[in-house]
């Protein structure tokens, strides 16, 4: 809405309402066979600033379920991130990979997520947990169904 909001964080930043169109970009996110297959015709819908490829799910349409760094869903990103830049869009991408990164970097993507928020912090805190309770507390699995 155009009212009280995050965006305009709780209306404390001038002119935001009269500004904000000026400033948005809508990027789409590419995650299937499908979606790679129509690659040229989504980016170049009007209003479409850039294309984001979402590895992980691509794996699973691609029946590499939970397999990113598959050699065929590689390929596959690879492709995709060409056909972005040539149909004149900037091309991102999700990874917690540093070498797959920078290898997304090098072929010209121009916003390359390095982890999320959630893998960061479990990762932190299994080190923590390791420096207190010892190695084994870092790789321990939860029990399934503990919730915990």
């Amino acid at each position: 809405g155009a009212a009280l909001a995050r965006a305009s964080a709780f209306n404390r930043i001038p002119d935001y309402l009269a500004t904000a169109n000026e400033q948005i970009c809508l990027l789409v996110q590419l995650e299937s066979r499908a979606a790679l297959a129509a690659l040229e015709e989504i980016a170049a819908v009007d209003g479409v600033h850039g294309v984001f490829i979402g590895p992980s799910d691509l794996a699973a349409d691609m029946g590499f379920l939970g397999r990113p760094g598959e050699a065929a869903v590689q390929a596959a990103v690879e492709d995709a991130i060409a056909r972005i830049l040539a149909a004149g869009k900037p091309a991102g991408i999700l990874t917690a990979d540093t070498s797959l990164a920078q290898h997304y970097l090098d072929l010209g993507a121009s916003f390359v997520a390095v982890g999320t928020d959630a893998t960061i912090f479990s990762q932190a805190t299994g080190t923590l947990a390791a420096k207190f309770k010892g190695a084994s507390a870092a790789a321990a699995p939860t029990r399934p169904g503990s919730g915990y």
